[in-house]
């Protein structure tokens, strides 16, 4: 049976957070930021210690942690400038040190993974005024140029780069080495549709796989698109983690897209989840990307603004999505007999 998780971009959980993620129903807690570790500021990567005492305390509240993050690939590793080997040596130890800490998923962040010069982020206001993040390609005064096939290739061979050497960590360590769609999906962004199929082209290892984000992927192409894909990565056991938001239109469709409360928007979300049973998914699903409802406090990255990224026990938006979820996994329990 899939459960629920939620992402948090910090260590620090108050027990008031802990409590209320308990109270909601939350399995699992994410955790986005690789940089939030005890020990990486110290000495780049995490400390396997103050690790194991961060999941003790959250398994005494009845959770437990799911997907945590690796140390970023910044600019400087993508671009091969010196001191870049320091980097994937961070990355690769901390690799080491999740999977003995017995932690099952990792995601790796790429400087560059995103192109978001080429959409204009806007302010979309919706049902009763709730507040979601809104991009247009339309509404660009200057129309910058889209990275070409020159910028691309030396993506992908700094991405092969790293993964060469994380992808046997993640086979000797037991853990599954994911990454994220591109989100804004623009064109020449490298996690769209077709370069997700050539990282399990050049990386056919079963602890390769991915975090699918069904709003990313439907703001490239819509419900038809990620019922493809889940239907696709799925079979092969490449799902790993699915995160989940609804959106209007798309960008092929429309130029613009809005993200939207889970029941506010373009996609059917109940088919999505029983699209996942279909295929066996039996991971957590993560709402995310919250809209602002009135009275809340939001966690807001300038990167997408107006969505809220992480967890806060402040908002009121995080409890309906939860409760969104939870009411839908048990409608699909009680669909298939189980209940």
């Amino acid at each position: 049976m899939m459960k629920i998780s939620v992402t948090v971009n910090t260590c620090d959980l108050t027990d008031r957070d802990l409590k209320q993620m308990c109270q909601l129903g939350i399995d699992y807690v994410d955790f986005g930021k690789g940089s939030s570790f005890p020990g990486v500021k110290e000495q780049g990567y995490p400390d396997l210690d103050q690790l194991l005492q961060l999941r003790r305390r959250v398994r005494s509240f009845g959770l437990d942690m799911n997907r945590v993050t690796l140390p970023d690939f910044t600019d400087r590793f993508m671009n091969n400038l010196p001191g870049c080997e320091k980097e994937l040596e961070n990355s690769s130890l901390a690799v080491k040190v999740f999977g003995e800490a017995g932690l099952p998923i990792v995601r790796q962040r790429f400087a560059g993974d995103t192109a978001p010069i080429l959409t204009t982020g806007y302010k979309a206001v919706q049902r009763g005024g709730a507040v979601a993040r809104g991009e247009s390609l339309g509404l660009m005064k200057n129309k910058p140029e889209v990275p070409g096939l020159e910028a691309r290739e030396h993506f992908w061979s700094r991405f092969t780069e790293a993964f060469r050497t994380l992808v046997p960590l993640a086979e000797d360590y037991n853990v599954k080495l994911t990454v994220h769609p591109s989100d804004t999906p623009n064109h020449g962004t490298p996690f769209g549709g077709l370069g997700f199929h050539r990282i399990i082209d050049a990386f056919p290892s079963k602890n390769v796989g991915y975090v699918y984000c069904v709003g990313t992927r439907a703001e490239e192409g819509g419900s038809a698109l990620v019922m493809d894909e889940i239907n696709h990565y799925g079979r092969k056991g490449k799902i790993c983690l699915v995160h989940l938001r609804n959106v209007r239109a798309s960008l092929p469709t429309a130029g613009a897209f809005e993200e939207a409360l889970l029941d506010d928007g373009d996609l059917n979300v109940f088919k999505i989840l029983l699209e996942l049973r279909k295929v066996g998914y039996e991971g957590c699903i993560n709402p995310d990307h919250i809209t602002q409802l009135e009275g809340d406090s939001i966690d807001l990255d300038q990167n997408w603004a107006h969505s809220g990224i992480g967890w806060k026990s402040s908002s009121i938006g995080w409890g309906y999505s939860i409760g969104y979820v939870r009411a839908l996994l048990t409608a699909l329990a009680e669909f298939e007999g189980k209940n």
